[in-house]
């Protein structure tokens, strides 16, 4: 990386600062000192949101245009994605960022998006850069929670995943990306990748008080990619509460309702990661507000440890390879996170 690219420099390029995480991904950089250059493809809304913060430069950029990409990218430190579907936005994103030399990271929930990500590897390592896909919710959370669960073994007979909502108000990224997403979804099944069955198979999981237990469907989001890369288990499942589930395919539920004055709505999660090895059984948990919201300071934490040198590898990684998963999440807690 050029030295105007070194671990001086604090400007930190959000692509799609004007949607619903964006904004928190903005908040939070700016709350921890760095300094966030707003971009996105609506020039119109870019503005309306970038009066909140006249200080910050403003850049239109579309993903059809890869010298208006070029110009977001240039002479920060790392750039991330919150525009989905990130099926369009993620490939000439990431080659913006190599060609610059910079650190990219993104909040994908989209399992394909992820391998498309990892088709990048050898160049981003070329590039000297770190690729990090998924550092959210759903993605980077459960890949950290599942490393930190599966410790000091060197496999595992299974790796379960299950999160409880208690509602799911879906932003309108959420909508477009189901509508734009019709690849099938993946699991691991005796040791590789394949598709979910259909239907996708229910189960009941119990989780703590907060929640009980829930009816869960299976539902695997980019943490199966993820993980896949860098833990060895025979089988690894994601479960999501039914109840969730008929939220987001109900076209008349609302999007999510701030409540109070960061943004954050007042839904509730939980997510466990259950890895199994014969008899022995770990066990991690986390809960908390708002699964939008939460992104924000995982999606920071990670490039912050990127740009400062605690990264473990270059090249498109996922977080729980690239980090000290329990140290990560110990940084998270309990400022956004509770963990048990």
């Amino acid at each position: 990386m050029s030295e105007r690219n070194g671990a001086s420099n604090r400007n930190v390029t959000v692509y799609g600062a004007y949607g619903h995480t964006g904004r928190f991904v903005v908040a939070e950089l700016t709350r921890r000192g760095w300094t966030p250059v707003l971009s996105g493809r609506d020039a119109a809304k870019l503005h309306a949101f970038g009066a909140a913060y006249p200080a910050l430069e403003r850049r239109v950029a579309s993903v059809d245009d890869a010298a208006s990409l070029d110009r977001a990218v240039d002479g920060v430190v790392a750039v991330i994605n919150c525009a989905g579907p990130f099926l369009d936005t993620a490939p000439p994103l990431i080659a913006a960022a190599l060609r610059a030399r910079v650190h990219y990271l993104d909040v994908t929930a989209e399992q394909q998006a992820v391998l498309d990500a990892f088709e990048h590897d050898e160049a981003a390592k070329r590039a000297g850069v770190a690729v990090l896909p998924g550092m959210a919710f759903y993605g980077g959370l459960a890949d950290l929670l599942a490393t930190t669960a599966i410790g000091d073994w060197p496999r595992a007979d299974a790796i379960d995943i299950a999160v409880a909502l208690d509602s799911w108000q879906p932003t309108l990224g959420t909508r477009l990306t189901g509508q734009r997403n019709h690849y099938r979804r993946r699991v691991i099944t005796n040791g590789r990748l394949d598709f979910l069955a259909d239907p996708a198979p229910t189960r009941e999981w119990t989780f703590d008080a907060s929640f009980g237990t829930q009816t869960m469907l299976a539902l695997p989001f980019s943490e199966t990619i993820t993980i896949s890369r860098h833990l060895q288990t025979q089988e690894l499942h994601s479960y999501i509460n039914r109840s969730a589930i008929e939220d987001i395919r109900d076209p008349s539920t609302p999007p999510p309702v701030a409540s109070d004055e960061t943004g954050r709505s007042s839904q509730r999660f939980a997510i466990e990661a259950v890895v199994r090895n014969g008899d022995a059984v770990r066990r991690v948990a986390a809960s908390g507000r708002d699964i939008y919201a939460v992104t924000a300071p995982l999606v920071i934490e990670a490039m912050t440890r990127v740009v400062d040198g605690r990264s473990r590898k270059v090249g498109v990684v996922a977080a729980g390879e690239a980090f000290d998963a329990p140290d990560f999440l110990a940084a998270l807690s309990p400022g956004c996170l509770r963990l048990s």
